[in-house]
């Protein structure tokens, strides 16, 4: 459907509905050209095209291990990613700081020195310590406090940054919930083979 044309060319909306929930899929878009009725063309190609419902993430989707309160902080930043990476940096330094005073036990403080705190343990694996560590530079925690002492506040990123607290909260994630269900899960599958040939599980 033809909605008008500026600067950049003429702009439409299509409409479909998903054949699985049967919900309306809108899209936003832009062509150089555009060939009015009775032309069957309509449109020439498109150079612009948004999704405007459903809105999507540009990301894995949460692992369902990942408890409530953690995986909506970090959905919601991811869908804002496209439209603003200063919200999308905001949830995702408040979901970090939740999930380290919630998982690593952390001392409340603001986010720069809770980071170093876990960091200073030496109890994650390094890859995942230099990631983390590296949200206080990208950060730019010295240049913006705001950001260690007021978490949810929307001030300015530094290039990147957003995308990579999501990197970080990814590998944390892992750590503290996905990797311990595997491992659970086969422990559980061993000890079951185990009782079947009855031998002792393995503690």
């Amino acid at each position: 459907m033809f909605i008008g044309r500026d600067v950049k060319g003429h702009w439409g909306i299509g409409v479909c509905a998903c054949p699985a929930c049967q919900k309306l899929i809108l899209r936003l878009f832009c062509a150089k050209y555009y060939y009015p009725p009775p032309n069957p063309n309509g449109f020439g190609e498109e150079f612009i095209s948004y999704l405007v419902r459903p809105k999507v993430a540009g990301r894995p989707p949460v692992p369902t291990e990942v408890p409530k309160e953690y995986a909506d902080d970090y959905t919601e930043s991811c869908l804002v990613l496209p439209d603003s990476p200063k919200a999308s940096a905001a949830l995702s330094r408040r979901c970090l700081q939740h999930l380290l005073r919630g998982e690593a036990k952390v001392k409340h403080q603001d986010l720069f020195n809770e980071i170093q705190e876990v960091v200073s343990r030496n109890t994650l694996p390094s890859h995942i310590a230099e990631g983390l560590d590296a949200v206080r530079s990208i950060g730019n925690f010295a240049a913006h406090p705001m950001k260690s002492q007021s978490t949810g506040d929307i001030v300015p990123v530094e290039a990147g940054e957003a995308e990579w607290n999501l990197d970080v909260l990814e590998s944390l994630f892992d750590f503290y919930f996905v990797a311990p269900a595997k491992t659970k899960a086969r422990k559980d599958a061993l000890n079951k083979k185990l009782k079947d040939a009855g031998k002792p599980a393995v503690r």
